[in-house]
């Protein structure tokens, strides 16, 4: 190697035959996360946000999972299950709080965000049709970083939990209608169905998103005449490309149009939903009244504010109320009625989440390197970061993408 009458590419040549260093790429640093998953203590909420199936993912990737004994009861998914998916059984609801990530299904109560430790993180549904700001105000004094996964969006600039949540309500909200058109549950008396010589009975829809769709096929399945209201051009004709061959009607929402629908309508689903805020209400009162005696309205916008201004919250229990004799289902969490398979549902979306913060190094870098679910962040280390609840409830905001640029 030292010959001084080697020439120039003789050296470079017997360099590189030389043995090298193996050159690795150098990856990110992944971190474990200790997540937490209380029992949900909120009124008729059946689901858990993560089935034993999804917890066994998760530990396999070395993350710790701690569940409040119970929690998955109601979906009936037993504490053996999760223990023998590797996640830690605690009796305390104190316990489970001790993780850095506490994931629920409802809103968190002011009894559970006393539990809470500050900077922890919060992932939970956000409901609109409840006063939300005293929740806020007491997680922000906490330091806490909160996400409404009901405003997460994913890669592709989908809400996946509102996709999957909305394939389930819409699908539901059919065989809801179902049950309170017949007599056993003081109705007219009326088949969801298609029967020979006999005219359908006719189901409008208002709104052509998720919801609107699955609604749409379940009914159409049934054999029911279906009419199809959207302000969406777009949306009504992605719907109706959807449907193929179905045969359903379409119209864009005209009031005097609409109105004249619903006076012969033996069922109305309401599934309107804004990308954020309140639901608008475009069923006005009146139009209401003008309905059929005995007809159904199932509005699962509920969740949102509603979209018939003669909406009011109910519950599973008591499900129903009757106005001009008209029949209102309210129930915001209707998922909930099939908890086992929203179960799983929710639990397909959360644990990619999960490994995904772990293998970014924490919640922090994953939120800098994919800007879709900053969308479900209202609060992050305390700070306000939602424009509509800074509005609504008088509350100081900023903007996160600011936030997390001056990191």
């Amino acid at each position: 190697m030292n010959n001084p009458g080697l020439t120039l590419k003789e050296l470079q040549k017997s360099g590189i035959l030389l043995p090298q260093e193996e050159m690795l790429e150098i990856g990110r640093r992944s971190a474990r996360i200790h997540i937490g998953i209380p029992k949900e203590t909120s009124y008729q909420e059946n689901r858990v946000p993560l089935v034993p199936s999804a917890v066994a993912l998760l530990t396999s990737y070395g993350h710790q999972v701690m569940i409040e004994a119970d929690a998955g009861k109601n979906a009936n998914f037993q504490d053996k299950d999760y223990s023998e998916a590797g996640a830690q059984i605690v009796y305390s609801k104190e316990d489970v709080y001790k993780a850095d990530i506490i994931i629920k299904v409802s809103p968190p109560t002011e009894e559970e965000i006393e539990l809470m430790r500050p900077k922890q993180v919060l992932f939970s549904a956000v409901q609109v049709s409840t006063q939300y700001g005293n929740i806020i105000r007491r997680l922000a004094n906490k330091k806490i970083t909160a996400i409404a996964f009901n405003y997460f969006k994913d890669e592709s600039g989908v809400y996946p939990v509102v996709r999957s949540m909305g394939e389930i309500a819409g699908s539901t909200a059919i065989l809801i209608a179902a049950e309170y058109l017949s007599n056993v549950n003081d109705g007219k008396g009326l088949m969801l169905g298609g029967v020979t010589g006999i005219p359908p009975i006719e189901i409008v829809i208002i709104g052509a998103g998720i919801v609107g769709e699955n609604a749409a096929r379940a009914a159409l399945g049934l054999g029911a005449e279906v009419k199809i209201f959207d302000n969406s051009l777009a949306r009504l004709g992605r719907l109706k490309s959807s449907l193929g061959n179905m045969p359903v009607f379409t119209c864009l929402i005209q009031q005097e149009e609409l109105a004249r629908r619903l006076t012969s309508a033996d069922v109305v689903i309401g599934a309107l939903r804004a990308p954020e805020g309140r639901t608008p209400c475009v069923i006005t009162e009146q139009m209401v009244s003008d309905m059929k005696y005995g007809s159904v309205i199932v509005d699962v916008s509920i969740d949102q504010g509603g979209c018939f201004e003669t909406s009011q919250v109910t519950n599973h229990t008591n499900p129903v109320f009757k106005k001009y004799g008209v029949t209102h289902y309210c129930v915001p969490n209707i998922a909930s009625r099939v908890a086992h398979t929203a179960s799983i549902a929710l639990s397909n979306i959360f644990a990619p989440v999960f490994i995904h913060i772990g293998e970014e190094g924490g919640l922090d870098k994953y939120l800098i390197n994919h800007p879709f679910p900053r969308c479900g962040v209202y609060l992050y280390n305390g700070m306000l970061t939602n424009k509509f609840f800074g509005e609504m409830y008088g509350i100081p905001y900023k903007d996160l993408d600011l936030l997390m640029a001056a990191m």
